[in-house]
């Protein structure tokens, strides 16, 4: 048995599991030769529905309507996905190999073999979702960065280093320091994932079972394997394939704030009247408009959107049902709308800052970003501003 095999065996069944890296040529044709040897009764895949597609319909970005993923608010879903694809991808081209190439293999082989196969991954939206609702203020900025910074390196990976990353030791070293990083991320993309697959490849026809998936869950999937087979845990996943609801203090916060803003301000006109509170009114102005207005203008918006940013922020700022990049990355994509290249070259663009920029649907993902995150800063500025002038005030009016 290969190194990068592990063999289940109970209850009668016998479950083979082969861990991969995603750009490996081996891993490709370990996975061939392992399900011709084997002629398991099912093979099951690292993959869902939506991610299948895509590495059978590798044009399938061409269908993209940026606009309407603003409106269902998936922008930073979009970007995450592009990020990680392009990562793989820029990986892969390196080594001669399209990344997902080892599951679109044990897919080939399976049905030419008329083995059925089983797609046992969660919905790759769903657990972007959770890990964004899991994780804090700064986990969601770290989580951005994270993302940002693996789509902008130029780190060339070798074969060699790919293939270590199919070895235990080396991969048990990545997920310690991602659960040190980012624990809520870590629970979501990991652990969870791990329960989710051996609870659906335990549960594929047969007893003979072959599972293909990347190399750093093939600890924790035969762990949970030997729990479910043991009666310890059920094989059961309804809890983790839905977003977790906002808590309440999320739900209050986000009406909290703008009432708070808007009360401040409020008693700014009345402890110093309209002077006092014109003030404040003009620091929430410009705070937001500016900072969002900057942050267009580095994701290299057109004028207008850089104006609608800078108008829109400070209303859509005190409004907890939009934001401000939402309307700023709709009014960017209507006056430059992306072409049919823009969709070709989707993968190859996020492989760069400069792609970014050439890219007219990349743009928008900017503009959506950049805005946002100049609306949120300029928010807490203009507040802690507010705050301060408040207490100037109560302070003027104690000492008369």
């Amino acid at each position: 048995m290969s190194q990068t095999q592990r063999v289940f065996e109970k209850n009668g069944r016998k479950i083979t599991l082969v861990g991969t890296a995603h750009v490996s040529a081996e891993s490709v044709e370990e996975v061939k030769n392992t399900i011709c040897l084997l002629k398991p009764d099912s093979v099951a895949v690292e993959l869902d529905e939506k991610r299948a597609d895509s590495i059978q319909n590798p044009d399938k970005y061409r269908e993209l309507d940026i606009i309407k993923v603003l409106r269902k608010k998936e922008g930073f879903l979009l970007l995450a996905n592009l990020v990680m694809a392009s990562f793989q991808k820029r990986m892969g081209s390196n080594l001669g190999v399209n990344p997902g190439a080892e599951m679109l293999e044990a897919m080939k082989t399976a049905r030419e073999l008329n083995i059925p196969v089983f797609l046992v991954d969660r919905s790759v939206q769903v657990t972007l979702r959770r890990a964004w609702a899991k994780s804090s203020g700064a986990g969601k900025m770290n989580l951005l960065s994270a993302l940002l910074a693996s789509s902008f390196s130029n780190e060339k990976v070798s074969e060699e280093e790919v293939e270590k990353l199919k070895k235990g030791s080396e991969m048990d070293s990545m997920m310690s320091e991602l659960s040190e990083a980012m624990p809520a991320v870590k629970e979501v993309l990991i652990d969870e994932r791990d329960f989710y697959l051996a609870s659906h490849i335990w549960n594929c026809s047969g007893n003979n079972v072959l599972a293909v998936l990347g190399a750093g869950h093939m600890e924790g999937v035969l762990a949970h394997l030997e729990k479910i087979a043991s009666g310890q845990e059920a094989s059961e996943t309804s809890e983790i394939e839905k977003v977790p609801p906002k808590k309440l203090i999320s739900k209050i916060t986000m009406w909290l704030i703008p009432l708070l803003i808007v009360g401040l301000i409020a008693y700014g006109f009345y402890l110093g009247g309209k002077d006092a509170g014109q003030k404040m009114v003009l620091s929430w102005i410009l705070w937001n408009g500016i900072l969002s207005a900057l942050g267009a203008i580095i994701a290299g918006g057109h004028p207008l959107t850089i104006l609608v940013s800078f108008v829109g922020a400070p209303l859509t700022s005190l409004c907890p049902f939009i934001g401000v990049g939402i309307v700023a990355g709709i009014v960017q994509a209507l006056i430059k709308k992306p072409q049919v290249k823009d969709l070709e070259n989707l993968s190859d663009d996020a492989c760069s800052v400069k792609g970014f920029y050439k890219n007219n649907l990349l743009r928008v993902l900017l503009v959506f970003i950049l805005s946002s995150i100049g609306s949120s800063i300029g928010t807490f500025a203009a507040g802690a501003g507010i705050v301060i002038n408040i207490s100037a005030l109560i302070q003027n009016l104690l000492k008369k």
